[in-house]
């Protein structure tokens, strides 16, 4: 049994209210035509990535395993569907008892995605099934496009840490699942308490401008935090004039001055600048951070300047100009027989649909292979790989599966896998092509 992912204040710690009110409407008409029990498959896919990315990154599984586990309807959640009518009293009688029981093979989180994979398969009866639509789409949408975002920084980066610092930037609850899928993707740290807590993720931070307002002097503010934090902590340069800033915190925290931040102007130039001060004034190992308004283009283009770490904020919390994956919750099958929507722009494929992906012996993956699960399986080569794995069995979710830093991991050995023109941050076609059989 999960443990409630959020539990805001004044709201119940069930998930079986983040849902759509056609949710339980569908549910109601098909338990009284008696469709409700048959037997089902839903797929979540993209059918194309967000404009400009190359690839996804598959994230938000752990949360979505805990979400289906903890959907249930206690009396709470039934007075208040009975109150605003929104379902009937067979309805109500049939939520009551509701409890996931069917299966869901997927996509191992931080394994990388693209149109068409079918990242997550669940099989139930129409009725366990359907109503966690909106929860797992919830979650998968907005967990994928941060890691995705995340990547593309973590990637353009360069092996400089990043710290995700954009909790005042989105919704207070979003902003602890933005710290984890971006630590999932690369980042170093977390400014955001909650996360560390509840993921275990290393959480950092210093001070703001605030404090250095506080203070009458900049002098007086870098003494304090030097007397609180000790000389290796990051000092903010640039509230007043940055060249005195920095001669100022080299002077009161001497040479082993830790870091400096700056948070405002053209921070390459800055950067630069402070360099060449900090080496003049003997603090030759101080690193310098940078922040302000960062996304992966920016970090791309800092890459030849002194720049040891970076802090990002709003770009990553709102996935970079894609806020979501794109992702949807289809029915593909019933009762065994592939079924498949055919509108314009909309279409799917039917049928439970297993997945592959192919390697050259170098490594460098060349295609994702989507094929139907009633068909044999295509051969695998000696670097192929098949890629969904066994997350729930009935209603009760599979032991063993990764953990948080086993996903980073996996990330990591996944993009080193693409074409190096799968890595570049302009626009382009998918870093390899999906192959349906």
């Amino acid at each position: 049994m999960g443990s409630p992912d959020f539990a805001a204040p004044g709201f119940s710690a069930t998930t079986a209210l983040l849902t759509d009110h056609y949710e339980l409407t569908m549910l109601g008409s098909a338990l009284a035509d008696g469709t409700a029990a048959r037997p089902c498959v839903f797929e979540v896919f993209a059918r194309r990535l967000p404009d400009g990315r190359r690839y996804g990154v598959v994230a938000g599984t752990a949360r979505a395993l805990d979400a289906i586990a903890d959907f249930r309807f206690t009396d709470a959640e039934l007075a208040q569907l009975e109150s605003t009518a929104v379902v009937d009293d067979a309805t109500l009688a049939w939520l009551a008892d509701y409890t996931f029981s069917g299966d869901i093979d997927g996509y191992p989180e931080g394994e990388l995605y693209f149109p068409g994979s079918p990242l997550l398969t669940v099989r139930g009866t129409f009725a366990e099934a359907v109503v966690l639509e909106t929860v797992l789409l919830s979650i998968f949408n907005h967990d994928s496009a941060i890691a995705s975002a995340a990547a593309r920084m973590s990637g353009a980066a360069h092996g400089r840490p990043i710290i995700e610092m954009g909790g005042r930037r989105t919704h207070e609850y979003a902003a602890v699942a933005a710290a984890r899928a971006s630590y999932l993707a690369g980042f170093a740290t977390t400014s955001n308490l909650e996360a560390g807590r509840r993921y275990g993720i290393p959480t950092r931070g210093t001070v703001a401008h605030a404090f250095m307002l506080l203070h009458d002097s900049e002098e007086e503010a870098f003494r304090a935090q030097v007397a609180k934090m000790g000389a290796d902590t990051t000092l903010l340069v640039d509230t007043y004039d940055i060249t005195a800033g920095v001669e100022t915190a080299v002077r009161v925290a001497g040479s082993e001055l830790g870091a400096i931040r700056i948070d405002s102007g053209d921070v390459g130039v800055l950067a630069r600048k402070a360099r060449e001060q900090l080496d003049s004034l003997g603090a030759k190992d101080t690193r310098i951070v940078v922040s302000g308004d960062l996304d992966e283009h920016a970090i791309a283009a800092l890459r030849a300047e002194p720049v040891d770490a970076y802090g990002v904020g709003t770009s990553v919390v709102t996935g970079s100009g894609a806020p979501t994956a794109g992702m949807v919750y289809k029915l593909v099958e019933v009762d065994g027989r592939p079924v498949a929507k055919r509108s314009t722009h909309k279409e799917s494929r039917g049928g439970r649909k297993f997945a592959l992906r192919r390697h050259r012996e170098t490594g460098t993956a060349v295609e994702e292979v989507v094929y139907p699960a009633t068909a044999a399986k295509p051969e695998l080569g000696e670097h192929d790989r098949e890629l969904q794995i066994p997350l729930v069995r009935d209603g009760v979710t599979v032991d063993g599966l990764p953990t948080l830093e086993d996903s980073r991991q996996r990330l990591r050995k996944a993009l080193v896998s693409l074409p190096w023109e799968g890595l570049k941050l302009s626009h382009g076609e998918p870093a390899i092509p999906t192959v349906f059989l």
